[in-house]
């Protein structure tokens, strides 16, 4: 079993930033791939971003070049740098994580993001 706990949302204005965090415990986090989700009022949920075990990313074409998502294993945590923020990034960003070893998945409750005037 795999606890996810996100942190960092908040209201910003458009061009302004934020940095989420989830932080991992339950299992052998290096062994996740980790990534962010998010959803959007009458919206589905959508994979921002995620970073394997090895280090490699993958970006929605929405938040390229401006999202950036990094994890320090020492610690148990994802992040998610995200700069630039315009209205249509407002949404619940969710924490994922999935293991390499059974596949199990796993979210954390969500934390809102809101970019506003």
């Amino acid at each position: 079993q795999v606890q996810l706990v996100e942190s960092g949302g908040g209201l910003v204005q458009p061009g302004g930033s934020l940095r989420l965090s989830c932080a991992a415990s339950g299992s052998i986090f290096r062994l996740h791939t980790m990534g962010w989700y998010r959803q959007a009022p009458g919206k589905q949920r959508e994979l921002v971003a995620f970073v394997t075990s090895g280090g490699s990313t993958v970006y929605a074409d929405s938040v390229k070049g401006r999202f950036i998502i990094s994890r320090e294993d020492a610690n148990n945590t994802v992040y998610l740098q995200m700069d630039s923020l315009k209205p249509d990034d407002t949404a619940v960003y969710y924490c994922h994580s999935m293991s390499h070893v059974d596949r199990a998945e796993f979210w954390g409750q969500g934390t809102q993001v809101t970019v506003s005037e």
